[in-house]
């Protein structure tokens, strides 16, 4: 029972590093630009959805709330930021660290104006359904409806994105425009516009993965940093260039993580995700799911 209650807590907490994952690995894809503001861009959406929660008390208006807020945030962090800096900077040693410095600028400057606005101090984030386990006899087990529908949620949107990249133009489009832009725009892709939907669903993504783990922890300026670092530990685990990877990536960490936090020492979690990643790369430098020479879809 131990080990099983350890193993479902690794995959919801699993679950939700897949969604950062698959956030970043949505951008990378698109721009070959590793978001390092996709923590902000999360936690800004967040407090939208703190927002409508303190006015309504209504968790399921804050979710899609927050969903639309970050992909808006992400297709304007596109149109203005990566677009204008991909037109101004198109070669050279400054073309490939622009971006990482554009996103970290963005991560901080998101940072202050959330604080400036909603102050620094830690808020409660309210839950919709219990966060206590479910209990079996006179056994309860550190797993509850929160978590299952935590799971379930990121089943749901990983659902989603499958079916949207595997059985729509706009998925053949997204794929076109990633892996070969030049010959997506002689065939007629609206390259850019594409890209900025990419952004878009990274951004809707994120701001998911931001509102559900958030009611288990706190909310502050900086909470959803370590589910950034976790999260973009996870991609690379599974392999930068595939959504597959980001999900199996998560879930891999995910139950590792609550493996060594049940078993070995709570001391030992942040460093243990990137001895999981060490370990993931020596038997496969291009990850789980990683290709050479080509880009999973």
């Amino acid at each position: 029972m131990r080990l099983i209650s350890t193993l479902l807590i690794g995959i919801s907490s699993g679950s939700i590093y897949s969604l950062m994952a698959l956030a970043l690995v949505l951008v990378w894809r698109s721009t070959r630009v590793v978001n390092f503001a996709q923590a902000g861009q999360a936690i800004a959406s967040t407090y939208l959805g703190y927002l409508i929660i303190s006015r309504t008390d209504n968790y399921w208006l804050a979710l899609p709330v927050a969903l639309v807020a970050g992909a808006i945030i992400g297709a304007l962090v596109d149109i203005f930021l990566i677009r204008t800096l991909n037109k101004r900077v198109k070669s050279g040693p400054v073309a490939s660290i622009s971006p990482v410095i554009i996103t970290l600028g963005l991560l901080g400057m998101i940072r202050s104006v959330v604080g400036m606005i909603w102050g620094g101090d830690a808020r409660a984030y309210k839950a919709p359904i219990s966060t206590h386990g479910f209990t079996f006899g006179t056994t309860t087990i550190p797993f509850s409806p929160y978590n299952l529908l935590t799971v379930f949620t990121c089943i749901v949107v990983m659902v989603a994105f499958s079916i949207i990249f595997q059985r729509t133009n706009l998925g053949l489009s997204l794929r076109a425009a990633a892996f070969q832009p030049e010959i997506a725009r002689l065939a007629g892709v609206r390259v850019d516009l594409v890209r900025t939907i990419g952004w878009a669903f990274a951004g809707g993504a994120g701001a998911v993965a931001g509102v559900l783990v958030t009611p288990a922890n706190s909310l502050s300026p900086n909470s959803l940093d370590l589910l950034l670092v976790l999260g973009f530990v996870a991609a690379v685990i599974g392999g930068l260039e595939s959504m597959i990877g980001a999900a199996i990536g998560g879930l891999v960490l995910g139950i590792g993580l609550a493996l060594i936090l049940e078993y070995v020492s709570t001391s030992l979690a942040f460093p243990s995700a990137f001895i999981i990643l060490i370990l993931v790369l020596l038997i496969k430098p291009s990850g789980i799911f990683g290709k050479k020479g080509g880009r999973d879809a």
